[in-house]
């Protein structure tokens, strides 16, 4: 006879009460993804210098029609609260105080992706998708290539452009034109 076993999807709420009283704890590497708490990688300094870099690019180039927000949360549902390494959100002048960023709040999310490459194409770009958010770039470490993906349909992504060094990344919306060899740099 074969036992049948069902998990315990936690909320949102339930996953700031468990940091509140202390099962998880400050320094835990961790985000909710579909109810599950799972542990984030550790960040290695190539990586972290790629997202610095980003983040102080794109704040530069979007001060005033954009807040860029660096590996903080992203509230997509009562289960998802992900943790991408860069969101770019509407601007509001309360700069995000009272509330985490919500899909319909997003122009685009980056991803900074060297071992996590698989996990961010098979779980978070889904996870992104099914949200409604409308652009995903994940800066892919190994290649020094950018994934640009757009068009989310029923919880995948209809188009992917890849571009390399010496191509240039566009975000009509906010008139943003970056080339691609400015994040290696």
């Amino acid at each position: 006879m074969a036992v049948q076993t069902q998990k315990k999807l936690f909320t949102v709420d339930e996953y700031y009460k468990m940091a509140e009283v202390g099962i998880l704890e400050p320094g835990d590497r961790v985000e909710l993804i579909h109810g599950e708490i799972l542990k984030m990688s550790p960040i290695k300094s190539f990586h972290a210098s790629i997202v610095d870099a980003l983040n102080e690019i794109l704040v530069l180039l979007l001060h005033g029609k954009a807040i860029v927000k660096s590996q903080n949360p992203l509230h997509l549902d009562d289960y998802s609260e992900p943790e991408p390494d860069l969101t770019i959100a509407h601007f509001h002048p309360h700069k995000y105080r009272h509330q985490h960023p919500r899909p319909e709040d997003v122009h685009f999310l980056i991803e900074v992706a060297d071992t996590t490459l698989q996990k961010d194409r098979k779980i978070k770009l889904p996870l992104y998708a099914e949200a409604g958010i409308a652009e995903v770039w994940i800066v892919n470490l190994k290649n020094h290539t950018v994934e640009v993906y757009t068009n989310p349909i029923a919880g995948s992504y209809q188009e992917l452009n890849t571009l390399k060094i010496g191509d240039v990344l566009h975000f009509e919306g906010l008139g943003l034109g970056l080339e691609v060899g400015r994040i290696f740099e």
